[in-house]
């Protein structure tokens, strides 16, 4: 049975920017099984968190009943959409193979493929790559003027700096998935990022004009810092769903550090709270906002939807041992690695190690030996959570943690690692 008012839900949860007719998407959603579609392109190994926002609501309309079509693009994963930044790498078809598995992994988890709501997962290079450019052209081309395609936001902006004509003709791409969905399956919704709104409304375009098919497109909006800056860009600096390319603790620490204002936010977007624990977090938060109680149910929550309860735990326990609270020899090798990867710090060569003094400097956490040795004398310094009474203490082998880390602390907030080899 269908949730009536699952779009309100969306509404509440701030997952609406843009909507074709919004009341005749609320009906459809009030009236049965919808069947819907979310695109992920991959340009990259890994989904990161502006994905998680389509996934989870995939999940969420799954969840209120309706059907969903998760499509991986692996031929639109070969061109990628336009971006402000330039003329993307194109990547061969080996690697968008690699990258379409590692993608479909990491959605899977999120939905279920029983029932009568099963979710299927799709590839839009299946109906692609044997489509001629002749019936391309003819097909999809003569339903998209040039003027109407120069006028989207980002072509508009890439035209003084140069667009391929690749990049230019994406939303042809992405408009006949829609089509070829429609036809195929009977999809009548598809949403995305309102950085995609163009597209998704293109694709609404072309079944009208082809089919003369009425259908629903849906964005979710960009979420953006309190300075309106992004969270991370696909250059560098994403928050990757893949624990190899962000581990479990630096994705927990980054939820942790949101700013008080995001924090009710981002619980509506990225957990299944419900409205009055939401608020009430909120309400704490805005209360007393030294417990970060919003920031802490927040990591919580959406670190165990990614990566597991497990990594929750160890997440915590890192954070607690590395500031003095916890016990450094029970925490997993990765996940000591992570943690003091992140912290910063130095490496030395196997062998007799330094002193204490020399590696407070090296590590950072004193800018002279002068320094480094009257942080010792004031009970300041700490090796492996142990207070250092003995400036002239030299770690030996038995000290590393995991075979290869010793942590070293100065006061209560500033530590480092430092790797042994």
């Amino acid at each position: 049975m269908t949730t009536p008012n699952v779009l309100d839900e969306l509404e509440w949860r701030g997952l609406v920017a843009h909507s074709t007719d919004r009341d005749a998407l609320r009906a459809a959603l009030g009236e049965g099984s919808v069947k819907f579609y979310v695109g992920f392109d991959p340009t990259a190994p890994s989904l990161h968190m502006g994905h998680l926002v389509q996934v989870l609501t995939a999940k969420r309309l799954q969840d209120a009943g309706h059907t969903p079509y998760a499509l991986v693009g692996g031929a639109t994963g070969m061109i990628g959409d336009p971006r402000d930044s330039g003329e993307r790498t194109l990547n061969s078809l080996d690697t968008v193979k690699e990258w379409v598995e590692r993608v479909r992994g990491q959605i899977e988890p999120f939905l279920s493929f029983d029932g009568p709501n099963a979710a299927t997962m799709v590839n839009n290079y299946d109906w692609t790559a044997s489509l001629s450019t002749i019936d391309f052209l003819r097909d999809i081309g003569k339903h998209f003027p040039v003027n109407r395609m120069l006028a989207r936001d980002t072509v508009r902006r890439r035209l003084e700096s140069g667009i391929s004509y690749t990049e230019f003709s994406y939303v042809l791409l992405q408009s006949m998935d829609f089509l070829e969905l429609h036809r195929q399956h009977g999809i009548t919704l598809q949403f995305g990022g309102s950085d995609q709104w163009g597209n998704l409304t293109a694709g609404v375009e072309l079944i009208r004009r082809t089919d003369g098919a009425h259908v629903h497109a849906l964005a979710t909006p960009l979420l953006t810092k309190s300075d309106g800056t992004k969270y991370g860009k696909t250059e560098g600096g994403a928050l990757w769903l893949d624990p190899e390319m962000l581990s479990p603790y630096a994705f927990h620490q980054f939820w942790l550090n949101v700013e008080d204002e995001k924090v009710g936010e981002l619980l509506r977007v990225f957990t299944f709270l419900g409205r009055d624990e939401i608020e009430d977090l909120e309400q704490q938060t805005a209360e007393k906002p030294f417990l970060r109680a919003g920031q802490k149910r927040l990591a919580d929550e959406v670190t165990a939807l990614v990566h597991g309860p497990e990594e929750v735990e160890q997440a915590k326990a890192a954070a607690a041992a590395l500031f003095g609270g916890g016990d450094l020899a029970a925490l997993k090798p990765d996940t000591l690695a992570s943690a003091l990867g992140e912290a910063g710090g130095t490496t030395v060569p196997a062998g007799e190690l330094p002193g204490i003094v020399d590696l407070l400097v090296a590590a950072g956490l004193a800018t002279s030996k002068g320094e480094a040795r009257r942080t010792v004398a004031e009970g300041g310094a700490y090796l492996n959570n142990v207070r250092v009474e003995d400036p002239e203490l030299r770690p030996t082998g038995d000290d590393l943690l995991a075979g290869s880390w010793l942590v070293l602390r100065r006061g209560k907030k500033k530590f480092a690692g430092v790797q042994v080899g």
